[in-house]
């Protein structure tokens, strides 16, 4: 049945080439209406359609390797670093010379070699108990491991890809060593088994479970104005930027690449640089309250109250390759 799902899928991508005289065929694995939006924006500016494949980052990308140099995409958009690099590391991504991406995307949240661009960021905070603990009394990852937080930090399991992304940051940061180092010293102040989402952590502290939870900041942004209990619970708790006196927080991000076997190149390129100009940096952003790449580019009301801080400059293409080492020391630290 999934072969003749992508069988037909891929046809209809094919006809809809021969109908229009430009097109871009997305592959992503984002699904949000807002995206809808910002790619008919884009069919009416340039006349080139949009012909658009939805699923999960794992699906999709092994929907790629299946179809090889057969394969009609054009782009693909996926979420993390992580994910990214496996792409990278599957032959995926081409790359691209683009003076403005260069001149767009920071470097820290673009491929080295243009292989993938960034489009919208996020930071790994903590959200401490108001009742329970002090302002500045929590301020770095590296304090998450000290004594003073045994059997009160929070935080979801080693199989998220989004803690093997911190976790390969710290690995640029500390060496191998060092971030084993800390996944053990974090298991050991772990509140609980890690169990649920993000928004879980979350809502674990407000409960009284712990006292700081470990998150991506659009996970409490959306609890902010999402149902009564939520905004209750979010209410218990406070925004800590990690490692602003140093390095900074660490950030990942959702990113697109050229894919190597793209039939539409040049229409592939142009798409992405529609998708740094500010008006799409804005809507695309807002639909999973994330933070622009692009500077000047507005964000959510519930992220400018977090107010403005630093982040990690170490280029997401590193920690993204240090997800296998991340993977093993944390399965040695017994962070399950």
């Amino acid at each position: 049945m999934n072969r003749i799902v992508l069988v037909l899928s891929c046809f209809l991508l094919f006809v809809s080439s021969s109908l229009f005289a430009q097109v871009v065929n997305v592959y992503s694995a984002r699904h949000y209406d807002t995206d809808d939006e910002i790619y008919s924006k884009f069919e009416k500016k340039t006349g080139i359609k949009v012909n658009l494949i939805e699923g999960g980052s794992g699906a999709i990308l092994e929907r790629l390797k299946r179809e090889g140099k057969r394969s009609p995409a054009d782009v693909f958009i996926t979420v993390d670093a992580g994910r990214l690099y496996q792409a990278e590391a599957a032959g995926v991504f081409q790359p691209v010379k683009s003076a403005l991406l260069s001149k767009l995307v920071p470097a820290n949240l673009r491929h080295p070699d243009g292989k993938w661009f960034g489009l919208t960021k996020r930071a790994r905070i903590f959200l401490r108990s108001r009742d329970r603990v002090k302002e500045g009394e929590i301020t770095s990852y590296e304090d998450l491991v000290k004594p003073r937080w045994k059997g009160k930090v929070l935080i979801r399991s080693s199989s998220n890809i989004y803690n093997q992304s911190l976790v390969g940051s710290l690995i640029a940061a500390h060496g191998e060593a060092g971030a084993e180092k800390w996944c053990r010293g974090l298991v050991a102040n772990l509140a609980r088994v890690p169990q649920g989402g993000d928004r879980d952590q979350i809502k674990a502290v407000a409960a009284g479970e712990g006292d700081v939870a470990v998150a991506n900041s659009y996970y409490f942004a959306r609890m902010l104005n999402g149902t009564d209990a939520e905004k209750a619970a979010a209410a218990k708790v406070a925004v800590v930027f990690p490692n602003q006196g140093n390095r900074g927080a660490h950030v990942n991000l959702s990113g697109i690449g050229v894919c190597a076997n793209s039939p539409n190149k040049a229409n592939a390129v142009r798409f992405i640089e529609y998708l740094m100009g500010t008006e799409a940096q804005e809507v695309f952003a807002a639909g999973n309250n994330e933070y622009p790449v692009v500077k000047g580019a507005g964000t959510v009301a519930a992220l400018e109250a977090f107010g403005s801080f630093k982040e990690d400059k170490v280029n997401a293409a590193v920690f993204g390759k240090n997800n296998a080492a991340a993977i093993r020391i944390m399965d040695r630290a017994g962070w399950r």
